[in-house]
């Protein structure tokens, strides 16, 4: 074979080595108004995502969800605990953002997403996790679809006479999350002149932040989130971050786990904040959004779910706040009395509710979550995105009943079964008997010692 053609060859592998895959420029995710990743956002989801018939009808409700026990139950009190509603990036996110954002502009090819040429960065450092007008409107419609849900309770009524309170966490986003609910309440009930307070205790809502145990073992503690990192070098990461690459056409030193993470977070805040499908979001394929799904499981589960024991317990101090309501509510019904909490609306966020539903058991697979079993946990229970997205919220509802109490609980509007309890409205006692060494035990200041 002479120089030339064998030159000629040389330039032809090169060329074909890194062309663009023709599938992938044809379109494995086609422009549309919701994303075909959006189902695997995490705790950047939607909440019309856990429930879509809401893209249709925001203010619809699921009339078998919220039926009372029997006919002859009345509605006795609602205790629920909210985590706040959609919020910009955090400034660190924002940064990461901004950085690679660039050099994609500077270095990528971008004939297969032509659009990313035109796309212009518009998230500023000082959003900083803020509250977004989408935000207030989860509320707001949380708000009036729980007015619809809980007719008897939820009235003008018992918020004129101080039987509806509030308590929020300090951040922001959680009081203006807080204020939107508050603010569809008295709109709907058509209330003028009334104070409706508030009240911040982060003791309750932010407990993740006070227990010293949490902070030191966990969240300060690299070895303890060990499994997400082993994730992060696995094979199953390693294949996104390449793939990524070859589509932009860049190297793929300059494509970390950071650089996809960060793609995933363009693509999913600016369809929840914007209700925009992303030029980002074509990026990334079905098997990518599934990968990047388990690494986000993978640090909540290690960092604020079953992955260690204190990750739960750290929210005794709220699940006993919870239970010693429903105790007081239980007794003044039994004395033949008024109820005088009718309703709790608790605002916080998702490290504030994910240790809870742990603590009750709840999304528990049989088999727990490490980097090594990616496959195995395809159809899991604990997945973030279904769990907590933004406006996620526990109800628990006390119905008396003639044959006693009964409590219902609802995840995200939906009903729950309480692990070990078969009914969806079991006797109050029931539900004590089953959580019994919770509630006898389970004290903050012992868990949360640093030798305990």
């Amino acid at each position: 074979m002479s120089f030339l053609c064998l030159f000629m060859v040389v330039i032809h592998l090169h060329a074909s080595a890194f062309a663009l895959p023709s599938s992938w420029c044809n379109g494995t995710s086609p422009p549309g108004y919701i994303p075909s990743n959006a189902i695997y956002f995490n705790t950047k989801s939607r909440y019309e995502e856990v429930n879509p018939y809401l893209i249709s009808d925001i203010l619809a409700v699921n009339e078998s969800w919220v039926k009372p026990p029997s006919p002859q139950c009345k509605a006795a009190h609602l205790s629920v605990i909210i985590r706040h509603g959609t919020r910009y990036p955090t400034s660190g996110n924002i940064k990461k953002m901004i950085q690679f954002s660039k050099l994609v502009k500077s270095q990528a090819d971008l004939r297969c997403v032509k659009e990313l040429q035109t796309w212009k960065m518009w998230y500023k450092e000082d959003m900083d996790g803020r509250l977004v007008e989408k935000g207030r409107s989860d509320h707001r419609h949380l708000a009036q679809r729980l007015i619809k849900s809980f007719p008897t309770l939820i009235t003008k009524e018992n918020v004129e006479e101080g039987r509806v309170k509030f308590i929020t966490s300090s951040k922001h986003r959680c009081v203006n999350s807080t204020l939107a609910f508050k603010h569809a309440v008295m709109e709907d009930l058509r209330i003028h002149g009334v104070d409706l307070p508030h009240t911040i205790n982060d003791s309750l809502m932010r407990f993740f932040d006070q227990c010293k145990r949490l902070v030191e073992t966990v969240e300060k503690n690299k070895d303890a989130v060990m499994e997400v990192e082993r994730f992060k070098d696995g094979p199953e990461m390693k294949r996104v971050l390449e793939k990524l690459a070859d589509r932009l056409q860049l190297p793929y030193s300059n494509v970390t786990t950071d650089a996809v993470e960060t793609v995933f977070y363009l693509c999913a805040y600016e369809f929840t904040i914007l209700s925009k499908n992303s030029p980002w979001c074509r990026l990334l394929d079905d098997a990518d959004g599934r990968v990047l799904e388990y690494a986000g499981d993978l640090k909540q589960f290690w960092k604020r779910g079953f992955g260690h024991d204190i990750n739960s317990k750290a929210s005794c101090i709220l699940f006993h706040d919870l239970f010693r309501r429903l105790d007081a509510v239980a007794e003044q019904i039994r004395a033949g009395g008024r109820v005088s909490e009718v309703v709790m609306v608790q605002v916080g966020h998702a490290e504030t509710l994910l240790p809870l539903l742990t603590l009750l058991d709840l999304f528990k697979d049989d088999v727990p979550l490490n980097s090594s079993n990616f496959a195995l946990h395809l159809a899991r229970a604990f997945r973030s995105g279904r769990i907590v997205p933004y406006a996620a919220n526990l109800l628990m509802a006390l119905f008396d009943c003639p044959n006693g109490l009964r409590l219902q609980a609802r995840l995200n509007e939906r009903p729950l079964t309480l692990p070990g309890l078969d009914d969806l409205s079991p006797l109050y006692q029931d539900v004590r008997k089953r959580y019994k060494q919770l509630l006898d035990g389970c004290n903050q200041d012992t868990v949360c010692a640093l030798d305990s």
